[in-house]
């Protein structure tokens, strides 16, 4: 598998679990909300008054439905509307009440998918893999190990780019070395480097770029 479509599944994954993890937390805030409200309704019902009392609160928790929330539910002083009692349920105790066990098997999976990036990775750049090629005994082939077909100065000039610390030469030190006796060999380069281009890009995730015609060099799509 090439490397940016690895990157991709991560990514996929990654928000597939914060997804389902942000969904199963939302159903579960619309339920303590609903069940919340109802008990203290019934709390105030009973006692008459909007006065927050011990026993209010223990009325309150006998009408909560949801066994998680008796304990962990309180009531708050709403001073914008006229000192009305709020039910406030916390962010983690809804958390705790949330189903996260699909998001944690995806999550689970980001982990391992991970690792398999992690591992791929050093496994190709032990292999001297860069942008699904490398150059094997004089010879570019791609990730599958397939010879790339390169004419002798294609491959001359491929050489010099991959050879090259940063993957990047000027335009004076390719016409220099691939053709020391023209005087001016601009648009000889011109040409090699548009025949090279689609074969590259072809049978790799490289790409050859050029900074106005000065320099040129080998990137990674």
């Amino acid at each position: 598998m090439k490397q940016k479509y690895a990157v991709v599944v991560l990514f996929a994954l990654i928000i597939a679990s914060s997804m389902v993890s942000l969904t199963s937390y939302k159903t579960t805030e619309n339920l303590v909300t609903e069940d919340v409200n109802q008990a203290l309704a019934k709390a105030l019902d009973e006692q008459q008054s909007d006065v927050i009392s011990a026993d209010t609160i223990q009325v309150f928790n006998s009408h909560l439905q949801i066994e998680g929330l008796r304990g962990n539910a309180v009531l708050a002083v709403d001073t914008k509307k006229g000192f009305r009692p709020r039910p406030q349920v916390s962010t983690a105790t809804i958390l705790s009440l949330s189903d996260q066990r699909p998001s944690m098997i995806l999550w689970s999976m980001v982990f391992l998918w991970s690792l398999f990036c992690l591992y791929q990775h050093r496994r190709l750049s032990a292999l001297g893999l860069y942008g699904g090629m490398m150059l094997q005994d004089g010879r570019f082939v791609n990730a599958k190990g397939c010879e790339v077909k390169l004419t002798p100065m294609q491959q001359q000039l491929m050489e010099m780019l991959w050879q090259s610390p940063s993957h990047q030469l000027s335009k004076a030190e390719i016409c220099d070395a691939l053709w020391p006796k023209k005087p001016d060999a601009s648009e000889t380069l011109y040409t090699l480097i548009r025949r090279l281009k689609p074969i590259i890009e072809e049978h790799s995730d490289l790409k050859i770029e050029s900074d106005r015609g000065k320099t040129y060099g080998l990137k990674i799509k």
